[in-house]
C-alpha cells in the first residue's frame, strides 16, 4: 500500500523507481520510469546493479503484523522480514560501490509501550512489537557507519481506502455497525496515506533530517471517537454503535488484542519541527477525503 502511493508520487516529482521484488518476471510495468530489480532475501542476494543506479533506498519491507494470528511461526516470520531485509541491503552498501545518499526505513509506532506524548527518545516496550521494533531498527543502523544519511520512521495506523486500518472498520459499515473496541477509550495515534508519503519524500530531499521521527498526525482520538465519526461521514446516522468486549477480542486475536486495546499518544513535535507540515492534521479532514475518493462503503451504493 505505502510502496505504491510513494512510487505514484515519486514518479509525479520526475523521480526513476527502482522497485526490488523477487520475481520480476511477474511485475511488469507500463510506466517506463519504474523498473524491476531482483532481490532474494533468504538468499542474501541483490542486484548490484540496482544499487549502483540508486541515489536513495527507501526500506519498506517486512511481513503484514495483522494478517494472521501470532503463533511462534508467524512472529518469526514478522522479525525475519525485516531483519534480514535490512541486513541484505546493508551488504549491498557494503559490498558494491555506489553513490547512496540517503536510507529511508520504516518502523512502526508499536515500538513504544502505552502513554502520553510519546517520543523519539522513550524506550521501546517490552512486548513483541516494541521488541520487533527495536531489533528492525537496529538491523538497518549500519548503513549510518557506512555514511549514510539513515531517516527512520515510526508509523502510525495508516489510513486510506486501499488498504491498512480503515477498510477493517468499514467491513461493518456495510451492516450498518460500528465497532468499538473494548471501552474505546484507549488513544489511536493514526496518519493519512497522503501526509505519510510527503513525509517519506522530506525525508529522501531534506539533507538535514537524520534519525527517527514519529509519522503521526497531530491530533490522536480515542477509539470511540474514532469509529463514531467515521460512521458519521460514511452513513450520516444510520449505523449503531457496537462494543466488542476485550475478553472476546482476545479470543478471536490472542496476543494481538494487546496492540487494538493499547493506549498510545505518539508526538509528532520532532517532524513539525523538521518543517514537515500535515495536509491532514484533523481525523475529520483526514476521513472526509478519504471518503471524496471512494464515496460508497462495501457493499452499499
Amino acid at each position: 500500500m505505502i510502496g505504491t502511493a510513494l512510487s505514484e508520487a515519486l514518479l509525479k516529482k520526475k523521480y526513476n523507481v527502482i522497485i526490488l521484488t523477487r520475481d520480476p518476471r511477474k511485475a511488469v510495468s507500463s510506466v517506463n520510469k519504474i523498473s524491476y530489480a531482483v532481490w532474494d532475501i533468504k538468499e542474501q542476494t541483490i542486484d548490484a546493479d540496482a544499487i549502483s543506479k540508486a541515489d536513495f533506498i527507501v526500506h519498506l519491507a517486512g511481513a503484514n503484523i495483522g494478517e494472521k494470528r501470532w503463533t511462534a511461526k508467524r512472529k518469526k516470520e514478522i522479525i525475519d522480514s525485516r531483519i534480514e531485509s535490512s541486513r541484505l541491503i546493508v551488504k549491498a552498501l557494503k559490498e558494491n560501490q555506489n553513490n547512496v545518499k540517503a536510507v529511508v526505513s520504516a518502523s512502526a509506532i508499536g515500538y513504544y509501550g502505552e502513554g502520553i506524548d510519546l517520543v523519539e527518545n522513550d524506550p521501546p516496550a517490552d512486548d513483541f512489537l516494541g521488541q520487533t521494533g527495536k531489533k528492525w531498527e537496529e538491523s538497518i543502523e549500519p548503513v549510518a557507519g557506512l555514511g549514510k544519511r539513515l531517516v527512520t520512521l515510526r508509523t502510525a495506523p495508516v489510513l486510506s481506502n486501499e488498504a491498512g486500518y480503515l477498510p477493517e472498520f468499514k467491513k461493518y459499515l456495510r451492516f450498518g455497525l460500528v465497532t468499538i473496541l473494548g471501552n474505546g477509550k484507549q488513544i489511536i495515534s493514526w496518519i493519512h496515506i497522503d501526509d505519510l508519503v510527503n513525509m517519506y519524500i522530506t525525508a529522501i530531499e531534506n539533507e538535514s533530517m537524520s534519525g527517527v521521527y514519529n509519522a503521526v498526525a497531530p491530533n490522536p482520538v480515542n477509539n470511540k471517537e474514532f469509529v463514531l465519526r467515521l460512521g458519521k461521514i460514511q452513513r450520516g446516522k444510520f449505523f449503531i454503535p457496537v462494543y466488542v468486549p476485550a475478553f472476546i477480542l482476545k479470543i478471536i486475536l490472542g496476543e494481538m488484542s494487546v496492540e487494538v486495546l493499547k493506549s498510545s499518544k505518539v508526538s509528532c513535535n520532532k517532524i513539525q519541527e523538521a518543517g514537515f507540515d500535515f495536509q491532514f492534521p484533523v481525523l475529520q479532514s483526514a476521513l472526509k477525503d478519504l471518503k471524496s475518493k471512494n464515496p460508497s462503503v462495501e457493499g452499499l451504493q
